[in-house]
């Protein structure tokens, strides 16, 4: 999810129901004028000369799909679009913010590696548009008011406070980590499970759960009905044996180049209950309209209240709780002042292919 985003928030909301009228007409015209060519093409692909070949190939694509050149860019863009500018913004209150979101996918014939199940490289692919469905669900709000900014005013600047910041919108991706449980055979159908983990004061993390289809069931549904759902009696399980891999994701939000603070967007959406002094910490280099807060005591940690009313506490609880693992993944950051260029030599130099 990058500057894309901000291209598909571009289009009023004032304008869909325009635009699904003008697709519908369009497709019922063009379906209307094209009737008596797209019969005679469907003939001739049944039963004209060289069928089998054209039947094989159309089912090698249909099974194949999202293997097919420019497909992953077409996942990427309707799902931006879906969330951005067909779907109305969720209502969601604070205690939906660590909830999941559920995407189904398979693995096709070119995902197989020469072990014969799903190679590594493919699952990245896969996180690319599961984390664009959770985020622009859930941040969509957000990330409206942010690229408004100039009327919002969610970001100050902090060369003059008195000024919102200027500059494009950008949300991009900084890093995943990923670790490999079970393997995920041809065809073997999967679903990816993504929450939101934690955030500091610059990055935003996700984590995503690839589980076997259909083994897993939420208890419920915050919005609708997506499919069936776990008795409520019924107790949890060891759902670690139905994972094939873990992931976890960190996206930056930007304003040109300054860093915005996750707590801002995931607030501009709703997501934040109300908490004394505000969300942003003194020390997050962050200048905003809400007045600057220190960063939660260890007491405050210890002191969450697991009663029915969702507060403030009961979110920073679960931020923190999801910091400590995202703590260890930062880390990794700091492997890159490692690189020191081959100065004791190199073994050689290889092609790719």
């Amino acid at each position: 999810m990058t500057a894309a985003g901000g291209i598909a928030q571009a289009l009023s909301r004032n304008l869909r129901p325009i635009l699904l009228q003008v697709a519908v007409f369009s497709l019922a015209y063009g379906g209307y004028t094209m009737w008596d060519k797209a019969v005679e093409l469907v003939s001739w692909f049944l039963n004209g000369a060289g069928r089998n070949s054209r039947i094989i190939a159309l089912f090698m694509l249909i099974f194949n799909w999202k293997s097919v050149p420019f497909v992953w860019t077409f996942r990427v863009f309707s799902a931006l679009t879906c969330h951005l500018v067909l779907r109305e913004y969720h209502a969601h209150s604070p205690d939906k913010l660590f909830h999941y979101s559920i995407c189904q996918s398979h693995a096709t014939l070119y995902d197989i590696d020469y072990n014969l199940h799903k190679s590594n490289s493919t699952y990245f692919a896969d996180l690319d548009v599961a984390r664009i469905h959770l985020a622009g669900h859930l941040l969509a709000r957000g990330v409206k008011a942010l690229s408004e900014n100039s009327k919002t005013k969610l970001v100050l600047d902090p060369r003059n406070p008195t000024r919102a910041a200027k500059g494009s919108v950008s949300v991009s991706l900084g890093a995943v980590h990923s670790s490999f449980k079970r393997e995920i055979k041809p065809y073997q159908p999967y679903e990816m499970w993504t929450r939101v983990l934690s955030w500091d004061r610059k990055w935003f993390y996700m984590v995503s759960y690839f589980v076997e289809k259909g083994a897993v069931k939420p208890r419920s549904w915050d919005a609708g009905s997506f499919g069936p759902t776990r008795k409520t009696k019924s107790k949890p399980e060891n759902w670690e044996k139905k994972v094939f891999a873990t992931a976890v994701s960190k996206y930056v939000f930007k304003i040109g180049r300054l860093s915005v603070h996750p707590a801002i967007v995931i607030g501009a959406s709703g997501l934040l209950p109300e908490r004394p002094g505000g969300w942003i910490v003194a020390d997050s280099g962050m200048t905003t309209r809400a007045q600057h807060t220190a960063s939660s005591t260890d007491a405050e940690t210890k002191d969450v209240i697991q009663d029915a009313e969702w507060d403030w506490r009961r979110t920073e609880g679960e931020r923190l709780k999801g910091l400590v693992h995202a703590k260890h993944f930062a880390t990794l950051d700091e492997l890159t002042s490692q690189f020191d260029g081959g100065e004791d030599g190199a073994l050689g130099k290889w092609s790719l292919g």
